[in-house]
């Protein structure tokens, strides 16, 4: 069976000036080439559609992940192409995928099979260097800190509450923590600090939720780079270091044209993880896709708790989007893993794994239906070792929560696999709905991390040590509380505990960190032994990738 690169690597593709000139009506002069089949999209020209009327917004979601693996961004692409299959104008908008995992172990973010989008090589590797300016935008804010301090800290910015981290867009456990400026007076004040990873970076939320570069400006100058000792806040732009930002940031923040293996377009832009940030591609690049096509498919991180939950409360509340109807994708071996099952069983048939591990799927079709009021379908990605015993018990248990089920094949077949699930799709994104927020502006910081936690994941109670308590107090005192609420946490349970598979009820949530990001406009709580700089696993991706005879191999 051929392997993502090599289904990728023996395509045809079309030039990305024809995909944007005959799909989507964009001349050249409007596009910046990178090569042959990536362009970026000039900011310039996206302001000329704004007069335009919108399509529709999809959403693709999931249950909680699994090591079995779910397919999300494949059924994203999947259902893109199977849309443009039955006669529609359909566009898709993915986040760019981290180089982190890309070496790590969760494999890329380009899709699979013959459901992807390219060229995959270049999308899951270094692409146009979105990443690598947001790095060097948030670098330079904290090199510009360490530099004040040095050389007389006119602001009185107090070394011990800094809150600015240095990112590498690298799993690099070893850059947790660290104590920085040693080696004598001239390196500046010693300091412990640390790393996070790229997309767990204020800057990057930032730039996936800034509409405009004069929006974006703004919200770098808001950031809180940290305190004095009297507690007040000192700013990005009392550092006078925002302008800059946006100039390392001015190219990176035009959206990027690709397209799938069908030749149907596709913007990839932004990419915050959903578990440690808000887990959505940019607005300028959904917004964009809305008036150039009829239907638009996007998707949120990891499980619809996480990914969805946060497209809605921050994204849509931010921007307002409004999704039509919601995609919720899994597998059949995935909720038989949920059910208990180990791993080395999951493709043999096993009724009651699957009888006690579909409580997943049911509460994620609850939550979108009834708690993000958005109706949906659920979207199975279908394996040749599923039984017909196993597809009847998921049919009749989603027919009991109004959901339909589509058996998918959009890996194997292309567009024509996704087309009953495109078709569907139409049919629900013609029906009247309402999207629900989970919690209203107007309630208080604790007050909305405790709706989160006991609406979307069922937990009894939520948490947190005096210390954390009075920051989150102190920031709904100091005027943050009208902000939403981002949750880090583990993607693989409801719970904190990545271990709680199916779908625990009456848990607690500890918030045991509280962050502002006051640029990107929310607060982050951090539950649970979630961490923003990752490791790499014992035997890392990048132990199987090389390059041979001037191809790259192992790359998925």
């Amino acid at each position: 069976m051929a392997s993502d690169i090599d289904i990728a690597q023996a395509a045809t593709l079309t030039r990305i000036a024809k995909i944007a000139g005959e799909k989507l009506g964009i001349g050249d002069e409007h596009l910046e080439p990178f090569g042959h089949y990536k362009a970026k999209v000039s900011l310039k020209y996206l302001d000329t559609l704004k007069g335009k009327k919108d399509g529709k917004l999809v959403l693709v979601t999931a249950i909680s992940p699994t090591p079995a693996g779910e397919g999300k961004t494949t059924t994203t692409v999947g259902l893109g192409d199977g849309l443009n299959h039955i006669g529609k104008k359909a566009m898709i908008c993915l986040r760019e995928p981290s180089l982190g995992p890309v070496f790590g172990v969760k494999g890329g973010a380009a899709g699979g099979g013959y459901a992807q989008i390219v060229p995959m090589e270049d999308i899951n590797l270094h692409f146009t260097g979105d990443f690598a300016a947001i790095a060097l935008a948030n670098n330079l804010l904290a090199a510009m800190i360490d530099n004040h301090i040095h050389h007389g800290n006119e602001l009185g910015i107090d070394v011990r509450r800094i809150q600015w981290k240095r990112v590498v867009d690298m799993n690099d456990r070893a850059l947790r923590e660290i104590v920085g400026s040693l080696g004598g007076p001239g390196n500046g004040y010693p300091r412990q600090d640390g790393f996070d990873i790229v997309v767990a970076s204020e800057v990057m939320a930032i730039f996936c939720l800034s509409t405009s570069l004069d929006d974006l400006k703004n919200r770098l100058g808001n950031i809180v780079i940290g305190y004095t000792r009297e507690q007040k806040p000192v700013y990005a732009r009392d550092l006078q270091a925002h302008g800059a930002m946006t100039v390392l940031l001015k190219d990176a923040l035009a959206p990027n044209l690709v397209q799938t293996l069908e030749g149907n377009p596709a913007f990839v832009h932004g990419g915050p993880f959903a578990n440690i940030a808000h887990g959505c591609n940019t607005v300028i690049a959904t917004q964009a896709a809305l008036k150039l096509a009829d239907y638009v498919v996007t998707e949120a991180g990891f499980g619809a708790d996480l990914g969805a939950e946060k497209f809605i409360d921050i994204k849509c509340r931010k921007s307002g989007l409004r999704p039509s109807c919601a995609v919720i994708v899994a597998t059949v071996r995935a909720m038989k893993y949920h059910g208990g099952a180990d791993l080395k069983t999951i493709t043999t048939e096993d009724l009651a794994a699957l009888d006690k591990g579909l409580v997943n799927l049911e509460r994620h079709v609850e939550n979108v239906t009834k708690v993000y009021g958005i109706p949906c379908v659920v979207s199975i990605n279908k394996f040749t070792s599923d039984t017909d015993a196993e597809i009847e018990m998921l049919r009749s248990r989603m027919a009991k929560l109004g959901a339909r089920v589509v058996l998918a094949t959009h890996w194997g077949d292309g567009g024509k696999g996704a087309a009953e699930l495109a078709k569907i799709v139409v049919e629900l994104c013609e029906q009247p709905s309402k999207m629900t927020f989970v919690y209203e502006e107007q309630d208080t910081l604790w007050e909305k991390v405790n709706k989160i936690a006991k609406r979307v994941y069922r937990a009894s109670d939520v948490t947190a040590d005096n210390k954390v308590r009075a920051q989150i107090k102190k920031l709904q005192e100091d005027g943050y509380g009208h902000y939403p609420v981002c949750v880090a946490k583990t993607q693989y349970s409801f719970s904190t505990d990545a271990q709680l598979r199916g779908a625990p009820s009456n848990h607690v949530i500890n918030v045991r960190e509280v962050r502002l990001a006051a640029g990107a406009e929310f607060v982050v709580m951090v539950c649970g032994d979630i961490m923003t700089m990752p490791g790499l696993p014992k035997v890392p991706s990048a132990a199987k990738i090389d390059l041979v005879d001037g191809k790259v191999v192992g790359l998925f």
